[in-house]
């Protein structure tokens, strides 16, 4: 029976399993709720923006992100009757990604993994995006490897995303795919297309969270947050 100890490589997406991707989305939008005086639930939010994401993903996978942010607003906005954002708004949404706030155990936990595996960035945003988190909410921490949506040139949960990090984890480690395990909360965009091609994953649930989920969830490990993972792995090398 695999264990976490076998794996040299982990592969992580970063928003909504190391930065709370959900309260910074919430936040981002906001002003534009306030510019209406608007409310909605929390939930009706996050599905409308998670369905709008994924479509303007598929529908232009060359746009970075934060320009696709900025393209989702209006859509966002359509979609709850409220009025069109202007430039300056939609902007601002795009840039916000920086801001978005890391969960209280990351930074901590991605140290101690950091003991035992190589931890390598998978994510759905653009290079520039990614380095204002890294600089950050998430302190500089020092991954070895990034690899962004603008790299590839596509969004998960497209394969192609999976293959060229497959190719450059070879490339960079001498570590193959049945050495790599994707660490994420979304089943949509990480966990179905890691089983696709063939790599285990361990499944950051982030209790009460609402993006990315799907009903038929495919793991190989469970754990509310990436603190109890990396408590798993202390345990397991300790008993080495």
């Amino acid at each position: 029976m695999a264990r976490l100890s076998d794996y040299k490589v982990l592969t992580f997406d970063c928003y909504g399993t190391i930065i709370d991707w959900e309260t910074g989305v919430l936040d981002a939008l906001q002003p534009l709720l306030d510019a209406n005086g608007a409310n909605f639930p929390r939930q009706e939010l996050l599905t409308v923006f998670h369905g709008c994401e994924a479509a303007q993903q598929a529908k232009s996978p060359d746009l970075t992100y934060d320009k696709l942010l900025a393209a989702v607003l209006p859509q966002v906005a359509a979609k709850l009757g409220l009025k069109e954002p202007s430039a300056q708004e939609r902007e601002a949404f795009g840039a916000s990604v920086g801001t978005w706030p890391a969960f209280a155990d990351s930074v901590a936990a991605l140290g101690r993994l950091s003991k035992h595996c190589k931890l390598v960035i998978l994510s759905n945003v653009d290079r520039e995006s990614f380095a204002k988190t890294n600089a950050g909410p998430l302190q500089g921490f020092p991954f070895p490897l990034i690899i962004t949506a603008q790299d590839v040139g596509s969004y998960k949960p497209h394969r192609r995303n999976f293959e060229y990090m497959i190719r450059e984890v070879k490339d960079k480690f001498g570590v193959g795919k049945d050495q790599i395990l994707q660490t994420a909360q979304s089943q949509f965009h990480d966990h179905h297309p890691a089983k696709s091609v063939g790599i285990k994953s361990s499944w950051i649930v982030r209790p009460g969270a609402l993006m990315g989920n799907r009903a038929d969830a495919v793991y190989d490990w469970k754990f509310d947050t990436l603190g109890d993972m990396a408590d798993a792995l202390d345990e397991e090398a300790a008993r080495k």
